[in-house]
């Protein structure tokens, strides 16, 4: 059995592919709790259980594997909120999606913040393809956020002039400044209330 190796174009066995998740899991943990600039990759090595040579066949330095634990941190999150958010149609399932990030964010009274944004705020003034990265992961996400809007505004929940653009855009930037405040504060009451305000605006639209 193979798959493709992202570094090299050559195709990887299933060990060796197995040997690739594994530094890619242990620096996404690393990266996560320290930040991208603090995680070494001889802390990558000791976490993971491989060897230097083993990194290297893999990855061409700690840029690329940062890349990759972009890639692999994006397709939790998407896959995460594509789940949450796919059959919601109404505020009151906006406002379960609301609470739900906000408990799981709770649990570490708001450190580290969104595993994206922290990622986007370390790397994407130093790394282009990274950064080009992270845009797609937060446009396939704000774009989740949209397919929510729509279906309220096809509902009738939504007038037929709200901007749905816009809307997505403002309860994203919402989420992630709220993540951030979270973070600093440790206290998720900013994400709620950052959240709790986008969702009032839209439900606002609805009474207009």
């Amino acid at each position: 059995m193979t798959t493709a190796d992202s570094h090299n174009g050559r195709r990887l066995t299933a060990r060796g592919a197995k040997t690739r998740a594994r530094i890619v899991a242990a620096a996404t943990d690393l990266m996560y709790v320290q930040g991208v600039g603090a995680t070494t990759l001889d802390e990558v090595l000791a976490a993971s259980g491989v060897s230097k040579s083993q990194l290297y066949h893999h990855f061409d330095g700690k840029d690329a594997l940062v890349r990759a634990v972009i890639d692999h941190v994006g397709e939790r999150v998407i896959e995460r909120e594509r789940e949450a958010l796919g059959r919601v149609s109404t505020i009151r399932g906006l406002r379960r999606w609301r609470d739900a990030l906000v408990q799981n964010n709770a649990v570490r009274h708001g450190a580290y913040g969104c595993a994206l944004g922290s990622l986007a705020s370390e790397v994407s003034d130093q790394d282009a393809l990274a950064r080009q990265a992270l845009s797609q992961l937060f446009t396939e996400w704000q774009g989740l956020l949209a397919a929510v809007l729509r279906r309220l505004q096809d509902g009738g929940a939504l007038p037929p002039e709200a901007s749905i653009d816009q809307l997505a855009t403002g309860l994203m930037a919402a989420l992630q400044g709220g993540y951030m405040l979270a973070q600093t504060a440790r206290d998720v009451t900013p994400m709620a209330t950052s959240i709790d305000m986008a969702l009032a605006y839209i439900e606002s639209l609805s009474e207009r």
